[in-house]
């Protein structure tokens, strides 16, 4: 119980990468696969769990976080302008891209509970999102993360169970991997709404709020490491309860699920009533958490990466989670199609994610930073394996946004 008292930051790890657009893709995967892709899921679960506890050893161990690490890795100063200008633009650009998708998600929501346009909504996600990261307390924020994060694992969960699924269609989605014609582009998409590129700055950086200097390494790499585990497989579950879901109330009708507000409207036949109550109360969950958490993660990273003051009263550190809400509210009011936007931000962190993964594993084996600390061989054959997926996966989705194959 004593250790349940200390998870903080990976709960923001897993409240970031649950988010709209998880909620959409993993109910289209189920809906159109079924439960063949549960074993990607699996997969991505693992991935996270690696980079994300070198992020966080990272942290503990230099006191630095990853845009600060990379600033002092590179010796060659073309490397580390296009490495720094890489970061702040791609994560940057990206975050403000899924900040649109958060607030819209979280205000269609909030539109089917309790009425009103989503356009108002979206200034009061926005809003709120802004006063949380506005206070400049980071226990403030991180409570309010775990409430919803709760929130969210107990609709989809509920839902989950409700549905009746196969338990040997599940073992068999799980044990036996399979990628069934015309899914690459899913398998893909499940990978990439899982392992998130900038959740490795926000990392690095919020655990030396969570455990400071005064707190002993092991005692402190203990606690972080079951954190990260505990919450990124509390996220990984929520999200095969989506496929698993979807999978139950879609598979095999031939039914095209476009989002999730659609999902919640398929499953009425199913749930009764009380289906678009589930869905609504999770997408607004997953919208708010992200929508905070989003911002939060772009101005960890490019604080950092620029050589700024890392510090949530710190004017710029505000001033680049500002923008980010700023921009995401303002687009989300309009009534701007998120997808396109998120799209375009997957094709971002899939040019990012290998490049900051292999840099992770740079960072990782320096002993002048990192000492005893540094990746073992064990670490490095997992982050070796993670970074040649991630190359893979990063290489197919560019291919496939410029036509070059197809899913």
């Amino acid at each position: 119980m004593e250790r349940l008292k200390n998870l903080g930051p990976g709960l923001l790890v897993a409240a970031a990468f649950i988010g709209p657009g998880t909620v959409t893709t993993a109910s289209v995967a189920g809906a159109s696969t079924g439960y063949a892709l549960l074993w990607a899921l699996v997969f991505s679960i693992f991935a996270t769990i690696i980079l994300q506890e070198m992020s966080a050893r990272l942290g503990i161990v230099s006191r630095e976080g990853l845009g600060e690490a990379l600033r002092t890795t590179f010796d060659n100063v073309v490397v580390k302008v296009l490495v720094v200008l890489l970061v702040v633009t791609a994560i940057g650009f990206g975050a403000a891209a899924f900040q649109t998708g958060n607030i819209t998600g979280a205000s269609l929501g909030l539109e089917t509970i309790i009425g009103l346009p989503s356009q108002v909504w979206a200034l009061v996600v926005g809003g709120v999102a802004f006063a949380l990261l506005g206070s400049g307390i980071y226990k403030l924020i991180e409570r309010a993360l775990v409430v919803l994060v709760i929130v969210m694992s107990v609709v989809f969960l509920v839902t989950a169970v409700i549905v009746r699924p196969n338990p040997l269609d599940i073992l068999g989605g799980l044990f036996a991997p399979g990628i069934p014609s015309g899914s690459v582009l899913t398998v893909i998409a499940l990978v990439g709404t899982t392992v998130v590129t900038y959740n490795l700055f926000l990392h690095a950086s919020s655990v030396q709020d969570k455990w400071s200097v005064s707190t002993p390494t092991d005692e402190a790499l203990g606690l972080s490491r079951t954190d990260t585990t505990a919450s990124v497989i509390l996220g990984g579950i929520i999200t095969l309860a989506i496929v698993i879901t979807a999978a139950a109330a879609f598979a095999g009708t031939g039914t095209e699920v476009t989002g999730a507000g659609q999902m919640a409207v398929q499953l009425e036949p199913l749930l009764g009533p009380a289906a678009k109550w589930f869905f609504a109360i999770g997408l607004f969950g997953a919208g708010m958490t992200s929508a905070v958490t989003a911002p939060l993660a772009a101005a960890y990273a490019t604080t950092g990466a620029l050589g700024w003051e890392r510090n949530l009263r710190s004017w710029k550190f505000r001033g680049v989670w500002g923008i980010v809400v700023l921009v995401g509210t303002v687009l989300a009011f309009f009534g701007t199609n998120p997808v396109q936007a998120i799209l375009v931000a997957q094709a971002a962190n899939g040019v990012l994610l290998p490049l900051v993964a292999i840099v992770l594993l740079v960072v990782m084996n320096r002993s002048d930073l990192l000492g005893e600390y540094r990746n073992g061989v064990l670490g490095n054959i997992l982050g070796g394996i993670v970074v040649l997926v991630a190359t893979f996966l990063g290489g197919y989705t560019l291919l496939s946004v410029f036509g070059v194959v197809g899913g």
